[in-house]
């Protein structure tokens, strides 16, 4: 039985662990944790000298499927942000100073796969939640094996079939705004592989003016093994997605209307009359294939390749940008005794390259104008990597490990209507960095493991830090880099009936890089000296009661998916989760210009977070799981003159899961925000005239059908 104990464990659910490759069996203790992918051990949690979060398809299952923010903030240390509709923002420990769009400073890997560009950054909104099957978070700089970054990585996996045969299922849910969610799937598995596709289609009218969604995603997912030492995994994903953006409000505006649009001014038009959005179509093609030599060797390896059409207008451009990129990733796994312990080695190599056609138009009401400059970037990144993990006496793991980074740019500006119609070329290349990490664990018995480490990490500005909306080429902008601090600990007690996971961290930040915007709304980046980001984070859950009983029809009404494909029972009770994130971030040394901002506290982190929630089962199907979040007040720029109010907001999931004839049905409702509470999840950090608001969505209702046969 699998938990989700780095960060909480809200539902039993079925066993899912990493397919990548066979458990670690160099000890005889059977611990029941999940085997994650951490560093590359495939190691259980307990023996992952790592602060890692995860989840599974069990806690996705507590929200609604429209959105990844609740359930990614069940994890400490982990904030994702929606400024607007499906526009992401994820903070691993503070890296939201950097992002104020997208996703940056933080790898992301999707079935295996680098989903992250080669230029740094991570189309987040391109997938739908409900084809997500875990989620896995390495906090903190894993540039030891990923690469470049000091906020950390980021592992999804995809949805596998929940059991052998065929099966369809489908959904649908309404709810608040406009809400409407088509699901649909169609899955079948042997007992030497399997294949899955699966379709969604989201609309949205929104909460705010200029804020509806269309999305549409289709994924096709397969696995084959033509023998038994070789795995095959294909995987496709096209997503067609259209939202628009309602742009930033003043406090007395958010205050007066929160669903109102940013308003046009005598000099600048809102963002109604410039008709904003942001559009794309984007396709990814991938495989990953495995092979185990021997009991001791293996390799693994991916390629991908994918595409994007964007067009982005906003109040004053109108951007259309075509981007193609491709890549890949190998690792090569021995296992061997020394001096009679087990010594795991690994060691890889991965590459990206990317290739954008952008153009910039002037904004005729959301046509394009006149030509702004017309650019082509080329990027091109890579990393080395190795590492080693020695059992020592005394229940002792050591790890240490290195990568070897690399980063170039190439922009060729062919044409540039303001000042030079020829254009120009200009060339970045980042000086090549090692990133070490070294980790010690020890355990002391099954109700307790310690663990210490000490990594570093090297971040370049990504494309759109280096060439931002203005047309402007940032050529002074330097790498941040980092080295982390951390002792953790972790386990479970009282009869495995509470587990905890807790963490304390002191990363330390150079050439920070942050952000300012201007009155039309571009976001300018600079290099801010210094920060330090101190914090604790602190997980437990456990029973407060739980039946004797069980019953399997649950499980197959949940659609939670099984690595083995084989049935599963799952208790019946009363479970409790408490996650909780301390932040405790500085600015060091940081002047602009005449202004001295050292000692601040680090713009756009909260001190605290909080996430509580209960999972009722009962033996005839029916579940409850709700929840309460909170933030603290945080500072919206960096002389820390402005502030967003803390919050708290309340939500609930409940239905009914069984069995009727064939169909394994679920029937579901539930409310987020129940108490109506006005605030912003996703704040513009340093906004030019205080437009610093993009507020979330009042109280909302939503209902749903989902049926698997």
């Amino acid at each position: 039985m699998r938990y989700c104990s780095a960060a909480l464990l809200l539902l039993p659910v079925a066993a899912f662990a990493q397919p990548t490759a066979p458990p670690d069996t160099a000890r005889s203790i059977a611990l029941p944790e999940a085997t994650v992918a951490g560093y590359g051990q495939q190691l259980p949690l307990r023996r992952t000298a790592a602060a890692v979060g995860t989840l599974d398809r069990a806690d996705f299952e507590r929200f609604p499927d429209n959105a990844l923010t609740q359930v990614v903030n069940t994890l400490p240390g982990v904030r994702l942000e929606e400024r607007a509709t499906a526009s992401y923002r994820l903070s691993v420990r503070g890296s939201t100073l950097r992002s104020p769009f997208g996703v940056r400073n933080t790898k992301v890997y999707y079935q295996g796969l680098p989903f992250t560009e080669a230029s740094g950054s991570t189309p987040l909104n391109l997938l739908d939640p409900g084809l997500l099957g875990g989620l896995e978070v390495i906090k903190g700089p894993a540039a030891s094996v990923y690469g470049a970054g000091t906020g950390g990585a980021v592992l999804l996996r995809g949805r596998r079939p929940a059991g052998p045969g065929t099966h369809v299922s489908a959904g649908f849910t309404a709810g608040s705004y406009g809400l409407r969610r088509t699901t649909a799937a169609l899955e079948t598995a042997t007992a030497t592989g399997y294949w899955r596709a699966a379709y969604a289609r989201q609309t949205l009218d929104g909460y705010r003016r200029q804020s509806a969604l269309r999305r549409d995603v289709l994924s096709l997912d397969g696995e084959w093994q033509p023998t038994a030492r070789q795995t095959l995994r294909l995987h496709a994903l096209y997503t067609d997605i259209d939202y628009q953006l309602p742009g930033g409000l003043t406090r007395a505006q958010f205050e007066a209307d929160p669903r109102q649009s940013r308003p046009g001014t005598a000099t600048a038009p809102g963002t109604v009359a410039q008709r904003t959005y942001y559009a794309s179509r984007t396709g990814l093609l991938g495989a990953t294939h495995e092979a185990r030599f021997t009991e001791r060797l293996e390799l693994r390896s991916a390629l991908y390749l994918s595409g994007s059409r964007i067009n982005t207008p906003y109040l004053i451009d109108f951007e259309r940008n075509t981007l193609l990129g491709g890549g890949g990733r190998t690792v090569l796994g021995y296992r061997t005794a020394l001096a009679g312990r087990t010594l795991r080695l690994q060691a890889g190599a991965e590459g990206q390259t990317g290739f954008k056609s952008a153009r910039s138009y002037q904004n005729r009401a959301g046509q394009p104008g006149p030509l702004r400059y017309d650019d082509e970037i080329r990027t091109l990144t890579g990393f080395v990597f190795a590492q080693a993990d020695y059992e020592l006496p005394a229940e002792l793991l050591l790890t240490v490990g290195a990568s070897y980074n690399r980063l170039r740019y190439r922009i060729s500006r062919l044409s540039d209507a303001a000042t030079n119609p020829t254009g120009y070329e200009l060339s970045r290349d980042f000086r090549p960095q090692v990133s070490p990490r070294v980790a010690l664990l020890r355990e002391f018995g099954p109700g307790l493991a310690v663990y210490g480490s000490v990594s570093t990490g090297f971040s370049p500005p990504t494309e759109e830090e280096i060439r931002p909306s203005d047309g402007s080429i940032n050529r002074g902008l330097q790498a941040e880099r980092a080295t982390s601090f951390e002792l953790g600990a972790r386990g479970q007690l009282w009869q495995q009936r509470l587990r905890y996971d807790v963490a304390l961290y002191d990363q330390r930040l150079r050439q920070t890089i942050t952000t300012r915007t201007t009155d039309l709304g571009t976001q300018l980046f600079l290099n801010a000296g210094t920060t330090r980001q101190r914090g604790a984070e602190v997980a437990v859950s456990g029973w407060l009661w739980q039946s004797g009983a069980s019953s399997r029809k649950l499980q197959a009404a949940s659609f939670i998916e099984s690595s083995t494909n084989k049935e599963t029972e799952l208790p019946i009770g009363l479970r409790a989760f408490v996650s909780y994130a301390y932040n405790h971030y500085r600015f060091g040394s940081y002047q602009r210009g005449d202004d001295d901002f050292s000692g601040n506290r680090l713009t756009g982190t909260a001190p605290h977070t909080l996430t509580a929630g209960l999972d009722f089962r009962q033996r005839h199907g029916f579940y409850l799981s709700p929840t309460v979040n909170h933030q603290a007040r945080l500072p919206l720029n960096d002389a820390n003159t402005a502030y967003a109010a803390g919050y708290w907001t309340f939500g609930s999931r409940g239905g009914w899961r069984g069995q009727v004839g064939p169909l394994a049905l679920d029937v579901f409702g539930g409310g987020e925000n129940l108490t109506d509470r006005r605030y912003s999840l996703g704040n513009d950090l340093n906004a030019f005239g205080g437009r610093y608001f993009q507020p979330a969505a009042a109280r909302n209702w939503y209902a749903g059908l989902a049926v698997r046969w």
